[in-house]
């Protein structure tokens, strides 16, 4: 019987109140007419089932009942139900994109067991480089050398121009090693992907293409493998389509070659230019692989003292790439976010605890009539969770929407998608936030409301809060004014930082500076002299443009490539190996200074006299002048920087190579005309920046018209403004703080009806009492005090624990905190002032309220 009747317990109370007794007496006649084991397995076989259908069936009903009360209950008060689904859907949609923003950003990516995926780095942190990419030689060694990979692939950027598929296109890809796809055991969608056989020079070069390019330019055609396509002058045969989720070394690779370096590449070791990828054998770890790589780098150095001296080996997980500062902004965009769900909870919370103490008389006259607090808590319950899922819905689309905003944070080197998307994890995320809020905040009030049903009868409208609630919403609205605060002055942190960043001189003017690429292909622009005659013929047609006052090309445009670090040596001078300076190079066209306006300090310009057929030349920043003659003058000193040596004839102003965060190596510019023949293909100047008057949209189309006639199979890329490359240095600050604010004043807006809320039913509650004080003779003084002073005593309060919290959130943050103290008196006075006046507007009606109160009209009311 013991177990029968803990089976009763699974249908609802106000049905054991009534049928329990007559379920057990029918139980007992048919457990005493079954004889045998098999008749009594049989019963209880039948009892269990019959329970568990009956039991569904019951609760069902209840629910039905319970649903069409709730919307007949809510439709009565339909600006209640309003606000708390928007005040849900703004705390679940904030998480939810939030939370999808930490999945797309610290999930596996799309790889088989990408837990054994690892790159390998150089390490030099005596320069203040942690993760370095490898020479040829060093790779191949550490290939060699090591047994805890399964396989191992090298890969480094390219580009290329698309021919004889409509107009020329440049495309972005990468040349890899066969090892690099094995490493990341995806197979290709259609055909294959680069094996073994591809490392080798033998016939036309394979290619493999993205899913994207292949849609987007061949209409996904599966007979174009096996075909050729012009890449560079160059016929290349497709081999193989990848699929539409690989997305790797980053998003924007549209093709993948063989990396197919000659004999002298492996001679320079301190030409670093290849990243690794690496698969761990089943069973290695990370520490073993980092010790035996280390022990690999360590014979290196011997054997090589000069280039490879204090080089050590980094390996680190593929999921670990994520820069930190993205990290940084993932943390204060989740703290943001779990702030505004709490602000939420709490406002939802003193609004149904509000709405469930208006309705005392009603559950008590309900219990009166038989209702037993198991039913009623069920009630309250069902419609709060009701008004859970129709809030929490709404913020999955909420979430959703702002998919394309959140992707300005992701960082684009990622090999993921460009927007987060709310997938199966993230909606159950979003289901269980909304569930365990809607159960919070159904089950205090409730709880609280159900303690004293019986009393409320005989109560008359003096009933107001007990002691105990009073303290309760007050508690919840401090927890509201504290994340308030807390967020608003973080936010006002991140809107200094970002003035800050702002405020930083990139070292050249952008405003008026259009900007595009026109890489010029291999082996068709191999000799230095055609290049020239290039870069000439379209400059002069540029220049003669009357919307333009300067034109020139750069190798990479400062911002756009923030590599392109070299060792460097002075006046002959051999430096202790691994000790040697560094700076960025750059070849230009003369005229780049003075198009974005670096200003040249001492010396000049290159010219076009510097070719290959005169002495090397070099223009240096003020940096790497002070840091090499400190004091002296730098011209006429020379500097080996790779392979050539040159003579300082000019010193420039220094420019953020980097961005504007981060610090830049000392520049060294050098003469277009002096790249060697087929040397440094990298450095070939690509980026065309002329200074211009005007919309920049009438000059596009004339400009590329030049181009075309000097040569017609070359594309045009990249076009924009150079403020844009500025302003994209900010962007996802900017986003951030977009997001921040919206949440801090969607914080503001709930702390401002709560106080609202509990000052209305707080003056409300006690009527009679400021009537009676009224009429003894209290001043308007004396009332708004006596109205005011909770307010007053809670903001201050909450002011004080928000900026606690905002203050240690402030320090863990203050490496993106750039220039802005964790205290920082305008972001703490601006969000005071704030919280102030929203304070003062939640509290000005209740308190005219107050004041409006006749002493008579509420003493005889009562």
């Amino acid at each position: 019987m013991r177990l029968f009747a803990v089976l009763l317990h699974l249908y609802p109370a106000s049905f054991r109140r009534e049928y329990s007794r007559e379920l057990t007496i029918v139980f007992k006649e048919r457990r005493q007419a079954a004889r045998g084991v098999a008749a009594v397995l049989a019963l209880w076989g039948d009892v269990v089932t019959d329970t568990l259908v009956n039991a569904a069936r019951a609760h069902a009903d209840i629910l039905r009942l319970d649903l069409r009360h709730a919307f007949r209950a809510l439709a009565r008060v339909p600006g209640f139900a309003v606000t708390v689904i928007a005040v849900m859907a703004c705390g679940i949609g904030g998480a939810t994109a939030a939370g999808a923003m930490a999945y797309h950003l610290l999930g596996p990516l799309p790889f088989p067991e990408p837990e054994r995926l690892v790159k390998l780095w150089q390490d030099q942190e005596h320069r203040g480089y942690s993760r370095m990419e490898l020479s040829p030689g060093n790779y191949r060694d550490w290939q060699a050398g090591s047994t805890a990979f399964e396989h191992t692939g090298a890969y480094y950027a390219v580009s290329a121009n698309l021919l004889g598929v409509g107009p020329p296109q440049r495309l972005d890809g990468a040349a890899v090693t066969s090892g690099m796809f094995a490493a990341l055991s995806v197979p290709a969608f259609v055909g294959r992907a680069l094996g073994p056989a591809d490392d080798e020079e033998q016939g036309a070069e394979p290619v493999v293409i993205s899913y994207g390019l292949w849609q987007s330019q061949f209409g996904g055609d599966r007979a174009l493998v096996g075909r050729s396509v012009t890449l560079n002058s160059v016929s290349h045969v497709v081999v193989g389509v990848m699929p539409a989720e690989f997305r790797f070394p980053s998003r924007e690779t549209q093709f993948w070659r063989p990396a197919r370096l000659p004999p002298d590449a492996y001679a320079d070791r301190t030409n670093v230019f290849l990243r690794v990828v690496a698969r761990l054998r089943p069973g290695v770890t990370i520490d073993d692989a980092r010790r035996e790589l280390s022990a690999v780098a360590a014979r290196l150095e011997k054997a090589f003292p000069a280039e490879n001296a204090r080089t050590g080996a980094t390996v680190v997980a593929i999921g670990d790439e994520v820069p930190d500062r993205a990290m940084l902004m993932l943390v204060a965009l989740i703290g943001a976010a779990g702030s505004l769900l709490l602000i939420a909870v709490t406002s939802l919370a003193n609004l149904v605890l509000s709405r469930a103490m208006g309705r005392r008389r009603e559950m008590a006259v309900r219990a009166a009539l038989g209702a037993g607090r198991e039913r009623l808590a069920r009630q309250l319950v069902t419609e709060n969770l009701l008004l859970a899922m129709a809030g929490g819905a709404i913020g999955v689309l909420l979430a959703r929407a702002s998919g394309p905003l959140v992707a300005r944070l992701i960082p684009t080197t990622l090999p993921i998608a460009d927007a987060p998307a709310v997938g199966g994890k993230v909606l159950v995320l979003a289901v269980l936030l909304t569930a365990a809020t809607g159960l919070i905040v159904g089950m205090v009030p409730v709880l609280r409301t159900l303690r004293d049903d019986h009393t409320a009868l005989r109560e008359g409208t003096r009933a107001g809060e007990g002691v105990g609630t009073q303290r309760l919403r007050s508690a919840l609205l401090l927890g509201e004014i504290t994340f308030s605060v807390a967020l608003l002055i973080t936010t006002g942190l991140f809107v200094r930082a970002l003035w800050n960043v702002r405020a930083i001189d990139p070292g050249f003017r952008a405003d008026g500076v259009l900007t595009l690429r026109t890489s010029l292909p291999l082996p068709t622009y191999a000799a230095t002299e055609k290049r020239v005659q290039f870069y000439r013929r379209v400059l002069d047609d540029i220049r003669t443009l009357p919307q333009v006052s300067s034109a020139a090309y750069i190798s990479f445009l400062p911002m756009v490539m923030r590599g392109g670090i070299w060792p460097v040596t002075v006046d002959g001078a051999a430096a202790e190996p691994g000790s040697e300076h560094m700076a960025s190079l750059r070849f230009v066209t003369p005229g780049f200074f003075d198009t974005v306006q670096i200003p040249i300090r001492r010396g000049r310009d290159v010219s076009d006299a510097d070719t290959n057929r005169a002495p090397y030349v070099a223009v240096v920043s003020e940096s790497f002048a002070a840091e090499h003659w400190p004091g002296q003058s730098p011209l006429g000193r020379r500097l080996r920087i790779g392979l050539a040596e040159r003579t300082i004839v000019g010193v420039v102003g220094d420019v953020r190579v980097r961005g504007l965060e981060q610090a830049s190596e000392p520049q060294v510019y050098a003469a277009y005309g002096q790249v060697p023949d087929g040397g440094l293909p990298f450095y070939i100047p690509k980026d065309l920046a002329m200074r211009t008057s005007g919309p920049p949209g009438d000059l596009i189309p004339r400009i590329r018209a030049i181009i075309a006639r000097a040569d017609p199979e070359l594309p045009v890329s990249d076009v924009r403004l150079l403020a844009a490359v500025v302003a994209a240095e900010t962007a996802p600050r900017e986003v951030q703080v977009r997001v921040l604010g919206l949440f801090a004043a969607m914080a503001l807006v709930l702390a401002g009806v709560g106080i609202h809320g509990l000052l209305a039913y707080h003056v409300s509650s006690r009527v009679r009492e400021i009537g009676v004080r009224v009429a003894l003779g209290a001043r308007p003084d004396d009332v708004v005090r006596l109205v005011a002073v909770r307010a007053a005593t809670l903001s201050m309060l909450g002011l004080t624990a928000g900026t606690a919290i905002a203050w240690a959130a402030g320090r863990s943050l203050s490496s993106v905190l750039v220039g802005v103290a964790a205290t920082d008196p305008v972001a703490l006075g601006a969000s005071v002032a704030l919280v102030a006046l929203v304070v003062a507007l939640g509290t000005l009606v209740p308190v005219r309220r107050a004041l409006g109160i006749d002493p008579l009209t509420a003493i005889r009311t009562e």
